[in-house]
């Protein structure tokens, strides 16, 4: 019997029972609603304190976007994703349980696991996968880890929120076989083998039925995996009484205002819903509080969690074992001893990306920047920058170092929060120029004042703001902006995660400067405002500065441009219109690339992005959305310290307009998943278009040879079956492969894949032999039809190699 299985004893069962007892109706009605934004309702009655629940999958930010309360951002799901290391992963939701823990949360709001399903969804950096078996393995090695330190893991969104267009309205039609085997496949081993804690509801529908009131929460989730967490919903996802209530919805996020409340005591009473549906809901949660140590009468899951080891130092780890080295020609790894001068471009190099915009963001406490960590790593002096080209449009926070509070003499901004008549309800002194709320304004505000002194460079520069509503600026006590910004898309909240910007040029003579803000929000009631006071870099002579770019990079000995994405294009609430690059950074990879031959380009973004320049330049490193030490785990993948370790977990389009690109975006409200089981690298063999880089490809630092493939003469349909996979490192260091397994059956009486993947094995190895052992799971062989799983007797084709596309031995295995 498992642990989880341990914690929900007879005895345990017994005693929640009990405590349910002393409740009445409006008792348990009041505990299925959240006491605030983050919170669950305490009832003293039975000992229940309040349980804390917080965002996201890649750090722990508490309850609030404060900076003043740094958090560790680990690297985004993305990364995790191309490390295909469940061992990695278990760490990793290990030490977020640890943060957890530290900050005071019970539960942390993450995995997320819905699928890659298409390269233009605006959350995919949150996502670890194209694929269902790797999804699914990877967050129950997450839920495992986290779970292990007590405390409660969240996968998310359930099910298909796999896109942001119409996210809340969406009906995502879906066949019942590519639902079993694709996407509520993915959930399944959290659930039914890591036995997660809790599941989040997602705001879509499925098959006509929004997922708060989706029948799929009872079966498969409750009925068949054997779930007995808590389904929490997305944040303002239940928006009905009767509906929801009578599904297996159980707790309902935020609160204390929502649609259950007095609506649901009245419509028990009323016998429209049985009072047993709202007992099981509480059962559930006292459960879940019982095991994260909520109640006073109950020993917690984990009464002594392991001791957490170093954050920081994982956070740079992950981030070089998820690095995808997709070309090289033997221009990596650099060697620090021959190495001269390195001419570093673009915005991404000094500002990079290193998390995901929306609920997914943390305020770390520090940010290692690709130019930082090579300077670092060569000496100043070796390390020359250029911008090159922008990468983003907005208004970018001013660097913190630079500021200094007016009042305090201290470092960062005084914050005045301001009622409709003007007078001040309450000042705080903040470390940032980019500030969230999320349910923490005190109330009555209608104007938030942001206030500072900027050690600006003399020149010209955009001052301005990113905000949804009234930004009025004064520049050293002389107005200079006053503008109405207005939402004008139709995702519902994706200007609060995407704000527009406001700037106007200004000339300073460089020094100290007095910058205010007054920020009147679009909507004073609404409890999320975000605010950006900063720059807006414009530049005059775009072609000037490219070419100043590739002149730098000429006379140095080997040049890196890093590109990417910004806020605007990849976050929570809405999905992108393009997989090109933002602004003229293709113009300047070429630029560079033709001026020096030793080109490498980083790509610093979370998703999939369009490199029409791949085979001009000398390499190509995938990066992702970093985490905090992301220039440091760049130096020493560049440098040959670490491996590039990932591999792709999904795959890379050429143009982006090949039709095995599946739509995220609905007609009329309904969304068809047309691809059914031929879902990523699936869709690409079926319709067979090449794209630039293909699932499972990624390059190391040394040459593997296969010596030979072992594989049982048959296997029956009630085992896994394990396969003997012989390698040789033929380099000479250590590297790191992923060996993948994947299946065909091309005689098969059902519809299948061209080839799907079964399994795969992380190997780390020293110049010589090396073993992989790959299980693959009774899954791998089944198919759903008619209600269950079956496995089609007769010969499969096991396929062996380092990609999808690149597979090095094929043979037969027979399912008895």
């Amino acid at each position: 019997m498992d642990k989880q299985r341990e914690d929900t004893s007879p005895a345990l069962e017994a005693e929640l029972r009990a405590l349910l007892g002393k409740l009445d109706l409006e008792r348990k009605v009041r505990l299925l609603t959240g006491a605030d934004f983050w919170s669950t309702s305490a009832e003293p009655l039975v000992g229940l304190r309040s349980m804390v629940l917080s965002d996201g999958p890649a750090g722990v930010r508490g309850r609030s976007f404060d900076e003043r309360d740094p958090s560790l951002s680990l690297p985004s799901g993305a990364a995790v994703g191309a490390t295909w290391d469940t061992a990695l992963a278990s760490r990793y939701g290990a030490i977020l349980g640890a943060e957890a823990r530290r900050q005071g949360v019970d539960v942390v709001l993450g995995p997320t696991i819905n699928l890659q399903r298409t390269p233009y969804n605006g959350r995919y950096f949150e996502a670890y996968s194209e694929d269902p078996l790797l999804t699914g393995e990877l967050a129950a090695a997450y839920v495992e880890g986290m779970q292990a330190a007590g405390v409660g893991a969240t996968p998310k969104h359930f099910v298909a929120n796999d896109a942001e267009t119409d996210r809340f309205t969406a009906d995502n039609q879906i066949d019942e076989r590519g639902l079993r085997e694709v996407h509520l496949a993915a959930f399944e081993p959290a659930v039914e083998r890591a036995r997660t804690w809790l599941v989040m509801s997602a705001y879509n529908s499925v098959n006509g039925a929004t997922m708060t009131e989706n029948p799929l929460l009872r079966s498969p989730l409750a009925e068949e995996w054997g779930f007995d967490g808590v389904v929490v919903s997305d944040w303002t996802a239940v928006r009905s009484t009767e509906a929801s209530a009578n599904a297996a919805q159980d707790l309902v996020m935020p609160g204390p205002v929502g649609p259950w409340g007095d609506q649901l005591v009245e419509a028990v009473r009323a016998g429209r819903v049985p009072e047993s549906a709202v007992d099981e809901k509480v059962l559930r949660l006292l459960r879940l509080a019982a095991r994260v140590g909520a109640l006073a009468s109950v020993s917690p899951a984990v009464d002594s969690p392991p001791a957490p080891e170093d954050g920081v130092a994982l956070s740079r780890e992950v981030a070089a074992a998820g690095m995808v080295l997709v070309r090289n020609t033997g221009e990596l790894p650099w060697d620090p001893a021959r190495l001269g001068s390195v001419a570093v471009v673009g915005q991404n190099a000094s500002s990079a990306r290193t998390q995901g915009g929306g609920s997914a963001t943390v305020r770390p406490r520090e940010v290692v920047s690709p130019l930082t960590g090579l300077r670092a790593a060569l000496g100043e002096h070796a390390v020359r920058y250029r911008l090159g080209a922008t990468a983003t449009a907005g208004v970018q926070a001013f660097p913190p170092e630079a500021l200094t509070n007016p009042v305090t003499r201290g470092p960062g901004v005084r914050v005045r929060y301001l009622a409709e008549d003007g007078s001040e309800l309450s000042t705080e002194d903040r470390l940032a120029s980019t500030l969230v709320w999320i349910g923490d304004v005190p109330e009555d505000t209608e104007t938030i004042e942001l206030r500072t002194v900027w050690t600006a460079p003399a020149g010209t520069h955009r001052v301005g703001a990113a905000a949804l509503g009234r930004l009025r600026l004064s520049v050293d006590g002389a107005d200079i902006l006053d503008v109405v910004t207005r939402d004008e898309g139709e995702v519902l909240g994706a200007a609060f995660f995407r704000p527009p910007s406001a700037a106007t040029p200004v000339v300073l003579a460089g020094g100290a400067t007095e910058i205010v803000l007054r920020y009147t929000g679009s909507d004073p009631d609404l409890p999320m405002r975000a605010v950006t006071l900063g720059t807006q870099t414009v530049l005059e002579d775009p072609d000037a500065e490219i070419a100043a770019a590739a002149a730098l990079a000429a006379e140095s000995d080997v040049a890196l441009v890093v590109v990417g994405t910004d806020e605007a294009i990849e976050s929570e609430g809405f999905d992108r219109e393009t997989l090109a690059l933002p602004g003229r950074q293709d113009d300047l990879v070429r630029a560079v690339a033709a001026a020096n031959p030793r080109t490498v380009v980083l790509v610093n973004s979370g998703a999939p992005v369009l490199t029409p320049w791949r085979d001009e330049v000398a390499a190509v490193l995938l990066g992702w959305f970093g985490g905090e030490r992301f220039g440091e785990a760049l130096a020493d993948v560049l440098l040959g310290v670490q491996e590039p370790g990932g591999r792709l977990s999904a795959t890379w389009p050429a143009t982006g307009s090949e039709r095995s690109i599946a739509t995220g975006v609905p007609v009329d409200g309904v969304l068809e998943y047309a691809e059914g089981i031929h879902i990523g690298h699936r869709a690409w063999l079926r319709n067979g278009e090449e794209p630039a880089y293909p699932f499972g490809h990624g390059l190391g630092y040394t040459e593997w040879g296969l010596l030979g493939v072992e594989v049982p003469e048959s296997v029956t349909a009630e085992e896994p079956a394990r396969i003997r996979v012989e390698l040789v490192n033929i380099g000479d260091r250590t590297g790191r492969q992923v060996v993948q397994v994947y299946l065909s059956r091309p005689d098969s009486a059902v519809e299948r894949p061209v080839r799907w993947l079964a399994g795969w094995a992380v190997v780390d190895a020293e110049p010589g032999r090396a073993t992989a052992s790959v299980l693959l799971p009774q899954r791998a062989f089944q198919h759903w039809a008619d209600g269950d799983w079956h496995i089609e007797p007769g010969t499969f084709t096991l396929h062996v190699g380092l990609s999808v596309q690149h597979t090095l031995w094929s043979g037969p295995l027979t399912v008895r």
